[in-house]
């Protein structure tokens, strides 16, 4: 292990690189780097506190780059000691892009790269980092979504490690395939469309004429991604945060500007639609989205896109329906960060050998204590499904809300993570 120490206002911040191996059936084997960021308020640097490990939503995403203390940071600091982890292939913990990917060889070789890369992985890293970070000690985890499904596979395999878990928005089914999620996800998808045109019914002719444009008319973007009618209906991936509805709002009005040969998208519009639809940041994501789900022998094969076809609706544009959280194989084809990586996420598509990432067993004698904030019609996971696991895991206690959107960590900060943890000690 590493480290880098400086400073923020108020704060004391530490980097840490470890080295762990890439497969932990083999610890002997070949390594990579993982980065974390210990944070600590400057008044308690030299203060024995318990760890607070935070789990990002994703798969894919590096840990939060915050600033200061912002929101639940600034509640957790004022009793723990923070790490921030990128998890395995995303911020500066040995990432997984097209850039680096071909250093493995193939898209075989690429395939069974990234079969190392789910939460079962994760967790035993940060198993390997607790014991070099605590001593021993076990820590308290926070997951926030994807993070969340991490948490409930680290309660599976090392609930030693933990001294309370709580999850935000992140209690996944522990048994459905990928049809099964699509499945309830696509009319969940239709209600918050419908929701977005009763908040701004001005919405519905613009969504349909810029997708009526596109249809005669697909576009290049600056960035070189090719925008289709159906890439267009996937900013529908915004309305599961709190302000997503606003934002997609936003983005939509006065989308054209006249030109000598005619409306035209306008270059404003296309630069902020790439911001949002480019997978350049965040590769991991789309490669190894679905395979969250896969945990025996049925391939998810394209899951979301085969769905789709039971859902005729998402075909028109009156209304026109937008979708959310789903990866389709064709955009490997139009987005510039992931056609180097088509075959590698077609071989991903097609295994058939997932192991499990939940243990009915272990969680149904759980003695770990654990709160879940569980979001009402959560755009990102199914509500009946979080509830179902709730009450496989012992001893769980739910807080369910309408208050808030899949964010509601971010949106709701110091007050969720306080209650929640309230609920693993039987305070509230």
């Amino acid at each position: 292990m590493t480290a880098d120490r400086y400073r923020q206002p108020g704060l004391l911040l530490t980097d840490h690189r470890f080295t762990v191996p890439l497969d932990h059936a083999d610890p002997g084997g070949e390594t990579i780097s993982l980065y974390a960021r210990e944070i600590v308020a400057g008044e308690k640097a030299g203060q024995e506190l318990p760890w607070l490990v935070y789990l990002q939503g994703g798969p894919g995403f590096g840990a939060d780059r915050s600033v200061g203390r912002p929101g639940w940071l600034g509640r957790a600091l004022r009793e723990y000691r923070v790490l921030m982890l990128d998890q395995r292939g995303t911020g500066h913990s040995t990432p997984a892009t097209r850039q680096t990917l071909p250093l493995r060889g193939g898209p075989a070789e690429q395939a069974a790269y990234l079969t190392h890369f789910r939460a079962d992985s994760i967790v035993r890293d940060c198993e390997l980092i607790r014991r070099e970070l605590t001593g021993g000690a076990p820590w308290t985890v926070l997951g926030q979504s994807y993070g969340g499904f991490c948490t409930v596979s680290y309660l599976s395999l090392a609930p030693e490690g933990l001294t309370a878990a709580v999850i935000t928005g992140g209690l996944p089914s522990l048994d459905a395939h990928a049809d099964d999620v699509y499945r309830a996800a696509y009319p969940r998808m239709e209600r918050k469309v419908a929701a977005h045109y009763a908040r701004y019914p001005q919405d519905a002719a613009r969504a349909r004429r810029i997708a009526e444009h596109l249809a005669e008319r697909p576009l290049t973007l600056p960035n070189g991604a090719l925008l289709t009618v159906d890439g267009f209906r996937t900013l529908g991936i915004l309305l599961g945060g709190g302000e997503g509805s606003h934002r997609l709002h936003h983005l939509l009005e006065d989308a054209f500007v006249p030109t000598v040969a005619g409306d035209a998208l306008s270059d404003e519009f296309q630069e902020n639609l790439q911001n949002h639809l480019s997978y350049a940041k965040n590769p991991l994501y789309a490669l190894v989205h679905e395979s969250i789900y896969g945990q025996d022998t049925r391939p998810t094969a394209w899951s979301a896109d085969r769905v789709r076809a039971e859902f005729p609706q998402f075909e028109g544009t009156d209304p026109f329906l937008f979708t959310g959280e789903t990866i389709h194989p064709w955009m490997f084809d139009h987005d510039p960060a992931l056609r180097p990586l088509k075959e590698t996420a077609h071989l991903l598509a097609a295994r058939t050998d997932w192991t499990p990432l939940y243990d009915r067993a272990r969680l149904a004698a759980n003695e770990v204590p654990v709160a879940a904030a569980v979001y009402h019609d959560d755009l990102y996971v199914h509500t009946p499904h979080s509830l179902e696991t709730a009450r496989a895991i012992k001893g769980l206690r739910t807080w369910v809300t309408d208050e808030f959107e899949h964010d509601g960590i971010r949106a709701g900060g110091p007050r969720v993570l306080d209650r929640l943890l309230a609920l693993t000690r039987d305070e509230a």
